[in-house]
């Protein structure tokens, strides 16, 4: 029988060898149960050819040929990536819905002798416990927000507070994105649903106890939205204000965004938005600085001209407790490390 997991805790801790997604790859690289690994019943165009019959001609025949190419696949799938499994091996394998493909998969899987089992109700059994995790359920978890004017490192930051064992998250790492208009990543951002599985993952793994110290970011992060009930709880943090100078930041900044602002071309793209903005001489001046080559001097612009005013105006709207101010005179590795330190020290106290 299929196994029904009724908490996201549960099925992250499902105690099988392998976890198989056996639905298409288009359907798998939107999302899918971490640590899982593709195997499809049906390729993309397949699974567009038997939709197509089933609406178009009749569900008897969809079934009927999309049943030969579930068994075509799977017999590839057994033929190269499974044959080196041996007789212990225990796999967990799910479809969509916890059907047809998961079905035929787990049976041929079970009569070669693996104790193969499937998910009840599939990835949408999966997806409903994600969503209850951050759409139903209150956030239990106590957030601090690490804040501060753009360049101070804060992100960098985050990963020197974990290894002096504090609980953190990286909202820019999840969402694959910097948060600023120069804030793309290689490879791009997530789906929406991705991204909440990343999140309600993340914060499952940690200790509601204690305090979660998470980046200062806005509602949305590129094109990703913050769930209302993690936005909600971040309006109600306290947070950490990290202090540096311009001089620091500038440098800072200059070096975490070089593969951005060292391109012109990618620089007048990106900023040509601000122009309505900021105008067309504040941005002709940057591009002319990105053309230069005057890395520094141009990060130094973008924070006087553009992110620091809209850094000072979200403050003045945007109120919160202040646990603690931090300074940092220098944001190399010996400052970030100073840093950490004294922003550990401060939510030990919280």
């Amino acid at each position: 029988m299929p196994i029904e997991f009724t908490s996201l805790k549960a099925i992250l801790n499902h105690g099988f060898d392998t976890v198989i997604d056996v639905r298409s790859p288009a359907e798998f690289a939107e999302d899918h149960i971490p640590g899982a690994i593709n195997l499809p019943a049906l390729s993309n165009e397949q699974r567009a050819e038997v939709g197509t019959i089933y609406k178009q001609i009749s569900p008897f025949d969809a079934r009927k040929i999309g049943a030969g190419m579930v068994i075509r696949n799977v017999a590839d799938h057994i033929d190269g990536p499974l044959m080196e499994k041996d007789g212990a091996w225990q796999p967990l394998v799910y479809c969509w819905r916890g059907g047809q493909r998961s079905g035929v998969f787990s049976t041929l899987l079970s009569e070669i002798g693996w104790r193969a089992q499937t998910v009840k109700g599939g990835y949408t059994s999966f997806r409903r416990l994600v969503k209850a995790s951050l759409y139903d359920d209150p956030i239990t978890h106590r957030f601090i927000l690490l804040d501060g004017y753009t360049g101070t490192a804060k992100t960098e930051i985050l990963p020197r507070l974990e290894a002096r064992g504090v609980q953190v998250i990286d909202l820019e790492g999840l969402a694959g994105h910097r948060g600023s208009l120069l804030g793309g990543m290689p490879g791009g951002q997530p789906s929406q649903k991705a991204f909440e599985t990343r999140f309600a993952v993340a914060l499952s793994a940690l200790d509601p106890a204690r305090p979660v110290v998470i980046e200062a970011e806005s509602s949305k992060i590129g094109r990703i939205a913050l769930p209302a009930s993690v936005w909600a709880a971040m309006l109600a943090a306290p947070r950490i204000i990290i202090q540096a100078p311009e001089r620091a930041r500038a440098a800072y900044l200059a070096k975490a965004y070089r593969e951005v602002i060292e391109d012109p071309q990618v620089v007048k793209t990106k900023l040509a938005p601000l122009r309505r903005l900021r105008g067309h001489a504040t941005v002709d001046r940057w591009i002319a600085l990105s053309q230069e080559g005057a890395l520094v001097d141009l990060s130094y612009a973008l924070m006087v001209d553009h992110y620091d005013p809209s850094y000072a105006k979200s403050r003045r709207i945007d109120e919160r407790e202040v646990l603690a101010e931090v300074t940092a005179e220098e944001l190399d590795d010996a400052g970030q490390e100073r840093a950490a330190d004294a922003i550990a020290a401060a939510v030990s106290t919280f």
